[in-house]
């Protein structure tokens, strides 16, 4: 059941933790840095509450809740815009957690938790812009919040959640949002779990479009799990033998996500590296995560050049799979990943027709591995990979209006690693480039030019490896608009991070800075900037300016330098053993 709350205003986020430091002085206050929701602050808001719970051990165990729009706000699906607040608390030692929330067997967001600490433990709020899926949001359906926690010997964590949801109500001053007409998932369908499908094997589902459909724009969720984590660590096999064993994995670097209609590729992603909060150095993302740790970003790809394959009112196959640029192009255990088809439709409920007149997608990007083992044992390996993909169609809706379409793809992806000194130091360069374009009749209807760089030192201070350093370079620059429909924006954030852990029985510590510098620009005005930095979990600086800036900061506590932190073990890349 949910519960009427009354009213979000603008800076919820931060009474919320100003309430919660007020009775807990030294709780740490997590975040990403990270745009608020670019919504109308001076319109009407609804508030619901959606679900609270505390994720024990709930492995198998999802939150699964009825939604029921509200009606305070105007009719449903005509709002101006909707956003999530999840709070989440947590006291212990545990290891981060993915988080993925299912809506109408779509998923919407894809989160992760900060690992907590012992005393007073950890607070997080993280406010999610769901606007584009107004359609799911218009009428009742189920909700699942998978969070799959474990308590065991020396992990006793527990996440206490929360969400609502904020609908903010349109007016003459603010429209409703413009929204496509349907949202088809491409997940698993379960109706008793996340809906997230775990790959390899190539994940596959038959789906029925709107015979009306113009316009189709997919949605791509993809992150790297067990093994592929650390993908961007992983070696390429010709080059495998010449590292100890156990030290990494093979299936080298190179993550392409691909969609394919009906066996033929029909767009694809370089993915952004995520780096979890329990990954490499812990200390390092305390109290700022790293970039996307809270909102791993989503791919957009445009699927119109399909329509006239897909209106044919029979069910077709939409897969999605994530390949290597090996010879095989297998990958190890596993990718989650999921996506959903955003409909647009004709007036006229006469079916759509028209031809695809140009196909110019191989089934895989084009790659090349060179390397070169030393005398001395040091070991360089590069992949490098290009792909480019160009489709046209001609498409005449029910109505009459013929539409040209052209959908273009061109990407670029380097990763050097350098494994030296006997194995104790290893680095990664790594890049990921690329523009997306589509046109209907000329006009710009998808937009996605992104650069990924990646740097990362990682020495061992000791033979063991149960002391070590490592140091984060680490950008998102994209300028997206993902669909006619949903808001384009330009985001430049670069992290600079560095940490000292050691892992010992007596219970491990360490260091870390972070520092963030992150600005946000879209196309309907909206302005907002953050400068910050943490020292051994303390905010040194921060300023935020922009439109979108909050009125007043949320007071973050400070903790002493020699404070011991009771950490969970990090998680570093390959299948390597360190300390005790």
């Amino acid at each position: 059941m949910f519960s009427q709350v009354g009213r979000l205003y603008r800076s919820a986020a931060t009474a919320l933790l100003l309430a919660s430091l007020a009775i807990r002085a030294a709780v740490l206050v997590d975040f990403q840095v990270a745009q608020p929701p670019p919504l109308p602050q001076d319109a009407k808001q609804c508030t619901i509450q959606i679900l609270q719970r505390t994720f024990g051990f709930s492995f198998g165990s999802p939150e699964i809740v009825q939604f029921r729009p509200p009606t305070d706000c105007g009719a449903p699906g005509s709002w101006a815009g909707i956003s999530l607040n999840f709070t989440v608390t947590s006291n212990g030692t545990q290891f981060d957690r993915l988080g993925i929330f299912t809506f109408q067997n779509v998923e919407i967001w894809r989160t992760s938790t900060p690992e907590p600490t012992r005393g007073d433990g950890i607070i997080w709020t993280y406010l999610k812009d769901v606007t584009r899926y107004t359609p799911l949001f218009a009428k009742p359906g189920t909700f699942i919040l998978q969070l799959d926690n474990l308590l065991e010997t020396g992990l006793d964590g527990q996440y206490a959640t929360t969400l609502h949801a904020t609908f903010f109500a349109s007016s003459d001053r603010h429209r409703p949002a413009p929204k496509a007409n349907a949202i088809i998932p491409v997940t698993t369908l379960a109706n008793d779990t996340g809906n997230e499908a775990s790959v390899p094997p190539v994940f596959s589902l038959n789906v029925t479009v709107p015979r009306n459909a113009v316009q189709i724009y997919a949605e791509l969720y993809a992150s790297g799990n067990g093994n592929e984590e650390f993908w961007y660590f992983n070696t390429a096999n010709q080059f495998l033998s010449a590292l100890p064993s156990g030290f990494t994995f093979g299936d080298g670097p190179f993550r392409e996500v691909r969609m394919l209609v009906d066996g033929q590729v029909a767009g694809v992603a370089f993915p952004y590296a995520v780096i979890f909060t329990g990954g490499i150095v812990p200390t390092a993302w305390r109290p700022i995560t790293s970039y996307g740790a809270l909102d791993l970003p989503t791919y957009f790809i445009d699927l119109t050049p399909f329509v006239p394959v897909l209106t044919d009112g029979k069910p077709h196959n939409i897969s999605i799979d994530v390949v290597s640029a090996e010879s095989d192009h297998a990958i190890n255990q596993n990718w989650f990943v999921s996506g959903n088809l955003q409909v647009v439709t004709d007036s006229s409920s006469r079916p759509t027709t028209g031809k695809i007149t140009k196909y110019e997608a191989s089934p895989f990007a084009v790659s090349k591995t060179t390397g070169s083992v030393g005398a001395n044992g040091d070991v360089n390996v590069t992949v490098s990979a290009t792909r480019n993909i160009h489709i046209e169609a001609e498409i005449t809706s029910g109505s009459g209006k013929t539409t040209h379409v052209v959908w273009s793809q061109n990407l670029q992806f380097s990763n050097t690693q350098n494994f030296l000194d006997s194995f104790n130091i290893q680095n990664i360069f790594q890049t990921a480039s690329g523009s997306f374009l589509s046109t209907h009749n000329g006009v710009t209807s998808l937009v996605d030019t992104f650069s990924y760089p990646l740097n990362i030192n990682l020495t061992n201070l000791v033979p063991d490896g149960s002391q070590f350093v490592a140091n984060f370079d680490h950008s998102y620059e994209r300028t997206s608009l993902p669909a006619p429909f949903i808001l384009g924006s330009t985001i430049h954030e670069r992290q600079l991070a560095s940490g000292f852990f050691h892992i010992a029985s007596t219970g491990n510590t360490g260091n870390g800075t972070n520092s963030n510098t992150f600005s946000y620009v879209d196309l309907a005005g909206n302005t907002y900037d953050r400068e910050v930095t943490a020292v051994n979990t303390n905010i040194t600086s921060d300023h935020q300016g922009g439109t979108l800036a909050p009125r007043s900061a949320a007071a973050l506590s400070n903790f002493s330098p020699q404070t011991p932190l009771v950490i969970a073990k990090p998680r570093l890349p390959g299948a390597r053993k360190i300390g005790n």
